[in-house]
């Protein structure tokens, strides 16, 4: 679990980012620390602007106003291809996977490798191999995507997102999808990473269940703004009234805002 002291520095750092769509307001001045190590847990209902959060901080999107910044550079500022080499230190778990149909499960997770390194193929196939035998799946190199079941499907993406040994990773919706018990593979596998790595971690979810098994620090996100963070004890025991009616179902219907935001 994170060791963050109050004079540790956030290795993340989001001041009042501001994003809209159009007519709708996404992110309305968003504020959040994320310190090295540590697993941030955010959770809001579908479509509040979690993954919009996420892709932010990747560098994928650029807030309309704010700063980001990454071990204390602003990245909104950050040139094209600045941004690029920055991204090397991230990870991503896309909610969907987003695998290549059309390439192995190795192919799939050697794609950074072949793209970012002069390794040989010798060199990259161990790596790879590596990567899934710590998911649990080193014998399914030689298969296509079309051939794993979803809970395999998301071992092989996280395999992919950690290929390259990031900093940080990016969760988008982790356990969506999965049955329990697979929910609770990639659940330990979050986990595993972190202690074994020491990878700092932020997730975006509405599982509770997996917030609070991953949790070093809840963030809920709710009308575009971070209004409450908490550790997994403090959210299951906060009488505010926001977090309680999220976490029981009662905040109410979705105002029309896109899942897949």
């Amino acid at each position: 679990m994170s060791s963050k002291t109050i004079n540790d520095k956030p290795v993340i750092r989001i001041l009042n980012i501001c994003k809209d769509f159009e007519e709708q307001q996404v992110l309305t001045g968003l504020n959040l620390d994320i310190y090295k190590g540590e697993t941030v847990v955010v959770i809001g209902r579908s479509g509040c602007g979690k993954s919009v959060l996420l892709r932010h901080i990747a560098g994928l999107m650029k807030p309309d106003k704010g700063e980001i910044y990454f071990e204390d550079e602003d990245i909104t500022k950050f040139s094209r291809k600045k941004l690029f080499k920055m991204r090397m230190h991230f990870g991503m778990l896309f909610q969907g996977s987003a695998l290549f149909d059309s390439m192995t499960v190795g192919k799939n997770v050697a794609l950074a490798l072949n793209k970012h390194t002069e390794f040989d193929k010798e060199k990259i196939a161990r790596i790879v191999l590596e990567k899934l035998d710590v998911v649990g799946l080193a014998d399914v190199t030689g298969k296509y995507p079309s051939e794993l079941s979803g809970g395999m499907k998301k071992r092989v993406a996280l395999a992919r997102a950690v290929v390259m040994n990031p900093d940080v990773i990016l969760y988008d919706e982790p356990t969506t999808g999965l049955d329990p018990v697979m929910a609770g593979v990639i659940n330990k596998l979050i986990l595993s990473l972190q202690k074994e790595l020491d990878i700092t971690s932020i997730v975006v979810t509405h599982d509770m269940k997996s917030a609070y098994r991953v949790a070093d620090r809840i963030a809920m996100l709710h009308e575009g703004k971070i209004v409450y963070e908490g550790t997994p004890d403090e959210v299951k025991n906060t009488d505010n009234p926001l977090v309680r009616g999220f976490i029981e179902g009662q905040l109410g219907i979705d105002k029309g805002i896109g899942a897949s935001i």
